[in-house]
């Protein structure tokens, strides 16, 4: 039998010709889909502006997260692709951080999660825009409003503010009366007004202080970047406080603050001081305060390099010549193992499969974060997250608390009469 010009294409070609081409390449699309030889992964940080320096050491931790996975074979249930990260500057104010978000849903519509953005001041602004778009974003931001607005495409395997006071202060009060036989009963709290260290302070004036007999007897908030500490530090050595809270969420104001502590001779534990974030413990702070300045101040923050995690540290010093592990690392190299967790899982490179994958995770005990399950609740909180307490030591801030990832007793500074 011929074939009729009814059979051919305005090509030449035959239907059958045609539709069996159709078929292959619809066969190596759903191949492609299903065993892609790469996966887009976000990394929306702040690398510019004074928030610099905490979003390089996300980028660190994401670059080693990815290198390993990849090393190790890549996402098993997709062939063995391999994770690329996209990094996506959010910049040092919440407008910035929202049009980049804008810029990497446009830009990067092949993105399957995401992960940042620092501050929550800003993640709150970032998952507005990622939420619209589907992407499931993983965050290290601390604020309870993240994971309050009843959004489906956030997972915060950090413990919010208020739970990381819940579980700190009472921590840091039985430290205070081991080491010097009385509880602290008055207190200072100098705080910036970003959204964690608000979400912070509402817990502990309306639940925490009183709960553990508590006075607050200053109370001073100011927007970054401080420009001038001393009426801040002024108003703590006139009320004389058995302990002060210190939250600054930029290096340059800690600085400001530490520096002016110890000009009125209330530091080296003259005034016990507390910080609830990381910044306080940062490398950079050592360029410009002796280590003798910041000795014995301790931290309550959601991760740090601890007992357990002695190789990655090794291996952080060697590439990338940093001190020591801070939160914004060992967690950002945690996500990534969680978006692993979450490919396998779903199957596919499909943001809502990755979304879902979340969602029902229960993948056991958490490697790279402090207690809980690598699972999530109906909020997007990860199950059970704890909280690690980090204390200056002979100018390196170590794990002193929980004792199964202590790498150094805490000690009480006591305060002088």
């Amino acid at each position: 039998m011929t074939k009729t010009s009814k059979d051919k294409t305005p090509t030449g070609l035959t239907r059958r010709t045609v539709l069996s081409g159709a078929a292959a390449v619809g066969l190596a699309g759903v191949a492609r889909a299903q065993a892609p030889g790469e996966i887009k992964v976000g990394l929306i940080v702040p690398l510019s502006g004074i928030y610099t320096r905490p979003g390089q050491v996300m980028k660190m931790g994401a670059e080693m997260g990815i290198e390993h996975i990849n090393a190790q074979g890549g996402i098993k249930a997709l062939g063995g692709a391999k994770l690329k990260l996209v990094v996506i500057d959010c910049g040092d104010t919440t407008e910035k951080a929202k049009n980049a978000a804008q810029r990497m849903v446009a830009q990067e519509p092949d993105l399957v999660a995401a992960t940042g953005s620092y501050l929550s001041s800003f993640t709150l602004a970032v998952t507005e825009v990622t939420e619209r778009a589907e992407l499931p974003v993983l965050t290290l931001s601390y604020s309870d409003l993240l994971t309050d607005r009843g959004f489906k495409y956030i997972f915060q395997p950090a413990a919010p503010a208020s739970r990381q006071s819940e579980l700190g202060l009472p921590t840091l009060m039985k430290l205070a009366e081991n080491a010097s036989g009385k509880k602290p009963k008055t207190v200072a709290m100098l705080m910036d007004n970003t959204a964690t260290s608000v979400a912070t302070a509402k817990a502990l004036k309306e639940k925490l202080f009183a709960q553990e007999g508590l006075q607050l007897v200053v109370e001073e908030v100011w927007t970054p970047p401080l420009s001038d500490a001393t009426p801040l530090i002024q108003k703590v050595r006139s009320a004389k406080p058995d302990l002060l809270l210190f939250m600054p969420n930029a290096v340059s104001d800690a600085k400001l603050g530490l520096e002016k502590i110890s000009e009125f001779g209330l530091g080296q534990g003259k005034i016990p001081t507390v910080s609830f974030s990381i910044t306080i413990a940062e490398p950079d702070m050592l360029q410009s305060v002796s280590p003798e300045t910041v000795q014995g101040i301790m931290t309550i923050v959601a991760n740090w390099g601890s007992k357990g995690h002695e190789a990655l540290i090794a291996e952080l010093k060697t590439k990338y010549k940093e001190p020591w592990m801070t939160q914004n690392v060992i967690s950002t190299y945690g996500d990534m193992w969680l978006m692993k967790e979450a490919l396998e899982k779903a199957g596919k490179a499909d943001r809502n499969a990755v979304a879902q994958a979340f969602r029902t995770m229960d993948a056991g005990p958490s490697k790279y974060y402090p207690g809980g399950q690598l699972k999530f609740d109906e909020k997007g909180r990860r199950v059970g997250a704890g909280v690690v307490i980090v204390q200056w030591q002979s100018g390196v801030p170590v794990t002193v608390y929980p004792p199964e990832l202590a790498q150094a007793q805490p000690f009480w500074p006591k305060k002088s009469s």
